[in-house]
């Protein structure tokens, strides 16, 4: 089993539900207000921790708006735009950490982010985040993988894209530079992804090649797939949340509404709970409904000495009689005593 993950009050393991993670990205549409009511309508739903990213455009890539740095993609949400435009829109001002950490903590949440590049890293120290989130595009960013570990904080990494070879790699550097607590999620870095390519299945087996905990990054719409890794032993799961798909934003087209992260949170606390331990027979639960099994009973009355027979006997609910795989041995023995119709069929 896994080592157990603290972060501020809550344990992340098989033992306890589910950590739910509501990511704000930048669905807050330039609007630190916006941005508050997410934080406000995240802690409503029942999530345990709010997430931001921490970049500018300038620190993801170029002021190039041609060739390499334009998106060429008919299916991409983003085809057409440069990764410098697209960023300046979805970035959340660095200014607006502070007041949306302290909103965050004062209704619950806890508050952490996706840093981009070092000098995110010292800003995010300055506030104090409990833990970090590596994203799927960075995983092979091995400088950035080290600076995280030696806060010596938890780090949930996403494993997008990356190969066992460069897992192992990320995972033996973020160890090495000092980070004793890792998770990681399963993701799929297509936006929106399609259930067929997500491969949930992989998550017990990168939790039994790396023995850390592993949740779910999840980019499909709705609560299935979610809750379907749950049971196959995800602690984690971080989905986009959104106020309103119909406002937009960047990724606010595969962003789950608060209605429906509610639904998640509920959903997958049931999944955890009903995993349960391998258990057969009667729980203690199911003891009162013992009564309603089949057994034998007289189904007209019978003198001592009178034979068996599917006349005088039948298999019926109530369970209080003999069992019924003594029926046949039955049929045909003369009876040891009087019964009425009614009267339960057991043994002298």
């Amino acid at each position: 089993m896994a080592k157990e993950i603290r972060i501020g009050d809550y344990l992340i393991g098989e033992n306890h539900k589910p950590f739910i993670i509501a990511e704000m990205s930048g669905n807050h549409n330039q609007s630190l207000d916006k941005a508050l009511e997410i934080v406000e309508e995240a802690a409503q739903t029942g999530a345990d921790a709010l997430k931001i990213q921490t970049y500018t455009a300038d620190t993801l890539t170029l002021n190039v708006k041609s060739g390499d740095f334009v998106i060429n993609d008919p299916k991409s949400l983003w085809d057409g735009e440069s990764l410098y435009d697209l960023y300046s829109k979805a970035y959340t001002p660095w200014e607006w950490h502070e007041p949306i950490f302290t909103r965050a903590r004062e209704l619950g949440l806890i508050p952490f982010s996706t840093p981009f590049d070092e000098t995110a890293v010292d800003f995010l120290e300055e506030l104090d985040t409990p833990f970090y989130k590596i994203a799927s595009f960075e995983n092979n960013d091995i400088p950035l993988i080290e600076k995280v570990a030696a806060t010596g904080k938890p780090m949930i990494i996403s494993t997008g894209m990356a190969t066992v070879a460069e897992l192992d790699e990320t995972v033996r550097a973020a160890r090495a530079a000092g980070c004793k607590d890792i998770v990681l999620l399963k993701c799929t870095s297509t936006y929106p992804a399609t259930p067929e390519n997500t491969n949930i299945s992989t998550i017990p087996h990168m939790k039994e090649l790396f023995n850390c905990q592993v949740g779910l990054s999840d980019h499909t719409m709705g609560t299935g797939v979610s809750v379907a890794s749950v049971a196959l032993g995800a602690t984690v799961i971080e989905k986009h949340f959104v106020l309103d798909r119909s406002e937009g934003g960047v990724d606010a087209a595969f962003s789950m509404e608060p209605h429906e992260m509610t639904a998640l949170v509920e959903e997958t606390t049931r999944a955890w709970k009903a995993i349960g331990s391998v258990t057969y027979g009667p729980t203690k639960a199911e003891e009162k409904s013992l009564q309603f099994r089949r057994s034998i009973y007289a189904a007209k009355d019978i003198k001592k000495g009178e034979k068996y027979s599917p006349d005088n006997i039948r298999i019926v609910r109530p369970g209080y009689g003999l069992k019924p795989k003594y029926y046949k041995s039955l049929l045909g023995k003369e009876s040891q005593k009087d019964y009425q119709v009614g009267d339960r069929i057991n043994f002298l």
